[in-house]
């Protein structure tokens, strides 16, 4: 995946559209616009694959590469989400417990946990869906459906 720019395609699973950035082949972004930018293109494999997924083929997206160009203490939390496995869910808490040096009964990390959760460029790739109390990086009823999808 060698490509570069940016590619959407309608979802009819999410009333939405999927739409992709990706610069030396790495996913710098995956969001979820009612209007995809005028620039966009439909082709791509991985939009396929996320067509597939939502669809109900099961899809852990580990062999996609993110670029994740943030503070490292984001990354690492972002990074542990990655293993949370299709149709498994965690917590806010379970997280902090993945990410060496975080507690889970420390605000401060709690509250870092969220904010990296908030802040998933790459959500599908990222699941922070899967985080059941804690913000993702996609809007609500996108979070639901992928739960729904993956009886979360």
């Amino acid at each position: 995946m060698d490509d570069a720019g940016i590619y959407a395609r309608e979802s009819a699973f999410l009333d939405r559209y999927i739409q992709l950035g990706i610069a030396q082949g790495r996913v710098l972004t995956v969001e979820f616009p009612h209007t995809p930018d005028d620039d966009a293109k439909s082709e791509h494999e991985l939009l396929d694959r996320i067509e597939a997924y939502l669809q109900g083929e099961e899809d852990d997206f580990e062999d996609v590469t993110v670029a994740l160009t943030m503070a490292t203490d984001q990354r690492d939390v972002l990074e542990k989400v990655r293993e949370i496995p299709y149709g498994d869910s965690g917590t806010v808490r379970q997280v902090a417990l993945m990410v060496p040096g975080r507690s889970d009964g420390d605000e401060d990390d709690l509250t870092a946990i969220q904010d990296a959760l908030a802040a998933n460029p790459a959500p599908i790739f990222i699941p922070t869906h899967r985080v059941t109390d804690g913000p993702s990086g996609v809007p609500s009823d996108v979070a639901s459906n992928l739960r729904a999808l993956e009886g979360i």
